[in-house]
């Protein structure tokens, strides 16, 4: 096992992780080549190409743009909403990007070029750059794959090379996860936490996870300040303003009745602050990235007796990284390599099991719910309306962070025996993602994305 809990949930920009933060990855490693090999200042000419999914869906993704930042050394971690906004405008204004900050070459959005037809054969999502010098010398290139959450992989690489440190109770299955439960016992999330130290202190853990926590906060508290239309020609408006103005007023004491219009309000305010393109935590991909929040609001607000708010928190997400490591070891989290059960279904399977963990669940309780929670999500398509990740993504959250808690609930009432294991359940995942149709893979060329007219 070499995921951490950090690369699950990772803090970057909307709206998609797989389509924005990792094609701005791609280029900012692309550009950390240039500089290791003292070529930045010979580059007058950089190409950028984009392959299958990612010139499908590119413009409605920001793809374009975040190629660009990327190329400027600019990582979405790093980088505010704001920042983002004026280097895009000024680049398209001027027509060029400052490679690695310092040096100029011609390049705009419009000049990258799409190959929506053409997937190459590692992933869907290839990007190539190619570097060149004086009289069109050609320097350096490159080709990286965005493999979903804004996670990249290098063409030449193996998957998963590099360093990875030792951890004690490594796992890719959840029979392995469960048999270190049972040796040692501790929960799922003790045991993602026992190998997290093995990279960092207790302390370093707690401190991450509680600023992901806030990260999320902001980014809900961002959205209900929002109004209008959402970005794009969809025309789309905003809900989450008047949502929040109107449990504000009704349910002011947090009333168990209204739980299910909180975790709603919760998952869209994510959602439309990640299509607007605003700071977002990947969990584990921006797609899916309201359904982690909405349900650990209904672990923080509706699980009496769980302890205090930080300890749900870092306790919620450790259980909720353990079984995300399941789906990136054994399937995929990219929309455009399994369709969208490999983003929502495993983020609903996410939350499933560590809402169970928080209410008390036994290991096989809380693996009984991940796999409820992925069983009914099985088959989910990824057809974006116009490219961009708002219809039908957006609601699509709200249901499934709902399906996690009724998931949760449903494993809480068994004492954790049930036919059909989690690991059945992933590889069924990852085998019905191979069987989906190409234009079922985020390249709105099928379901929605054709069958309803744009504007």
């Amino acid at each position: 096992m070499s995921v951490s809990v950090f690369d699950l949930f990772s803090i970057g920009l909307g709206p998609s992780s797989s389509h924005t933060v990792g094609p701005m990855r791609a280029a900012c490693a692309f550009v950390g080549e240039l500089c290791d090999r003292g070529m930045v200042d010979e580059v007058t000419d950089v190409t950028v190409d984009l392959y299958g999914s990612l010139a499908a869906t590119g413009r409605g993704h920001g793809t374009l743009e975040a190629v660009l930042l990327g190329l400027e050394g600019l990582r979405p971690d790093e980088i505010s909403p704001e920042l983002a906004v004026r280097r895009r405008d000024e680049i398209a204004a001027e027509g060029r990007v400052l490679l690695a900050g310092r040096r100029a070459v011609p390049l705009r959005a419009d000049d990258i070029v799409l190959h929506p037809l053409t997937v190459l054969a590692r992933h869907s999502n290839g990007i190539r750059f190619t570097a060149r010098g004086h009289g069109a010398v050609p320097l350096h290139d490159s080709t990286y794959f965005s493999i979903g959450g804004g996670f990249i992989e290098r063409e030449g690489e193996s998957r998963g090379s590099g360093s990875t440190p030792r951890v004690p109770l490594p796992f890719r299955t959840a029979a392995e996860l469960l048999g270190h439960c049972h040796d040692t016992g501790l929960s799922f999330g003790g045991v993602m936490l026992r190998n997290e130290l093995a990279m960092r202190t207790e302390q370093e853990v707690r401190t991450g996870l509680l600023r992901i926590r806030d990260v999320m906060d902001a980014c809900v508290a961002t959205s209900v300040g929002r109004t209008g239309d959402l970005p794009g020609a969809l025309g789309v408006r905003r809900r989450a303003p008047h949502w929040h103005a109107r449990l504000l007023a009704q349910d002011p004491g947090r009333s168990p009745q209204y739980w299910q219009e909180w975790v709603n309000l919760i998952a869209l305010a994510v959602n439309e602050e990640n299509a607007s393109g605003g700071r977002i935590v990947t969990a584990p991909t921006n797609g899916a990235a309201g359904i982690v929040p909405a349900v650990l609001h209904y672990a923080r607000t509706y699980v009496p007796g769980a302890g205090s708010d930080d300890d749900i928190c870092v306790r919620f997400l450790l259980a909720a990284g353990a079984v995300g490591v399941l789906y990136k070891e054994q399937a995929s989290i990219s929309g455009a390599e399994v369709g969208c059960q490999g983003e929502v279904g495993s983020a609903s399977s996410m939350a499933a099991a560590a809402l169970a963990e928080v209410m008390g669940g036994t290991p096989e309780q809380v693996e009984n719910a991940a796999e409820i929670a992925m069983e009914h999500n099985l088959g989910l398509t990824c057809d974006p309306i116009g490219g961009l990740v708002q219809i039908p993504c957006i609601e699509r959250n709200a249901i499934a962070a709902a399906k996690a808690i009724n998931a949760a609930k449903m494993a809480m009432w068994g004492d954790g025996h049930h036919r059909v294991s989690l690991d059945e359940v992933i590889v069924t995942m990852r085998e019905t993602g191979a069987d989906m149709s190409h234009k079922y893979k985020e390249t709105s060329m099928g379901g929605l994305a054709v069958n309803v007219v744009e504007c």
